[in-house]
């Protein structure tokens, strides 16, 4: 795409259609987690979609994502096929990680999509380096960095955002501030609780934004993508949204009322842009349906292709702890 926001019917479309995707994708995940197909951890990411279709609305395909734990909208945002996406959380070897990584670490090279990181804060360094080599060796090539509020509490926060003022990179520090680092309410937890403040000590440009809305997260992602290419250094944004469910589905929610997530949901993004396409007329109750049935149809070909997916054989337990072999570099 290019750097600027280009608002008219097909974009907001693909904003609209994108968000659904995930949402309906995790909702199905649900189905499977309950049915003990889908093992181990599982943290959703409903409520917070417009955060990740809003950022890489304004991405090429060249850029670099790394993400949270709570990555599969990234993921789905970044162009990880479904159908891959929904194996790996089967644990199928036909996943994009060979069903190794699961629902916490999903990663996709050839897409650029570096994770799924169950460390919290762990993508932030990461993203530095890899901005770093970007700059040297892609030149016009952004790195998008996704963390939860809970992250800031980290040294790798402080640290990330110094070096990347430093080395002037063409990094975007994206914090989905959820309100809850786990179940501890940010307000609680912080001196501080706008996090965008915190990027002025580096002297990182920052902008706080309705992360319950698509087109403000695109607009704000774009303005800041655009000044990344232009090497202008690094942005943060700080975009406010809300998980409506618990942090994963384990977590009992007893640091919040029922009330509270019912307020949140009257802002919920998908619902509100569905109802502001068709009040101007960008978009017919028969659209609405067909974009639902396409992605039914969708996830339900994902599911089936990830059932018939084969978990990996005993035999190959041990690939990929130590490398296959060892590469000689020859001198020039």
């Amino acid at each position: 795409m290019s750097d600027k926001l280009h608002l008219d019917r097909a974009s907001l479309h693909q904003l609209y259609r994108q968000m659904l995707r995930i949402r309906n994708f995790e909702a199905r995940c649900v189905e499977l987690y309950q049915a003990q197909q889908i093992r181990g951890f599982l943290h959703l990411y409903d409520g917070q979609e417009a955060v990740a279709v809003g950022v890489t609305s304004a991405l090429r395909d060249g850029d670099a994502v790394l993400a949270t734990y709570r990555e599969h909208g990234h993921a789905l945002a970044k162009g990880v096929p479904m159908d891959t996406l929904m194996a790996e959380m089967l644990g199928k070897q036909q996943g994009c990680c060979r069903g190794r990584g699961g629902s916490m670490h999903i990663f996709d090279q050839p897409r650029r999509f570096y994770g799924g990181n169950a460390i919290v804060g762990g993508g932030l360094p990461l993203a530095v380096g890899i901005a770093m080599a970007d700059q040297q060796l892609r030149p016009g090539a952004v790195t998008v960095c996704f963390f939860g509020e809970g992250a800031v509490a980290e040294g790798a926060f402080h640290e990330s955002l110094n070096l990347a003022a430093l080395w002037r990179l063409p990094l975007l520090f994206v914090c989905e501030n959820n309100l809850y680092a786990m179940g501890v309410p940010l307000a609680e937890s912080d001196a501080q609780p706008e996090v965008y403040r915190k990027a002025e000590a580096y002297r990182v440009t920052a902008a706080q934004v309705d992360g319950m809305d698509p087109v403000q997260v695109a607009a704000a992602a774009s303005l800041a993508i655009a000044e990344l290419r232009a090497g202008h250094g690094p942005w943060l944004l700080e975009c406010r949204t809300y998980r409506y469910r618990a942090h994963s589905m384990f977590d009992t929610q007893a640091y919040r009322s029922k009330d509270e997530v019912e307020q949140w949901r009257q802002q919920d993004p998908i619902a509100r842009l569905q109802q502001w396409l068709l009040a101007n007329q960008q978009i017919s109750p028969e659209e609405v349906g067909r974009i639902d049935a396409d992605i039914r149809a969708e996830i339900d070909a994902a599911v089936a292709f990830a059932e018939a997916g084969t978990p990996e054989p005993l035999a190959e337990l041990t690939r990929f702890v130590l490398m296959d072999s060892v590469v000689q570099e020859q001198a020039p």
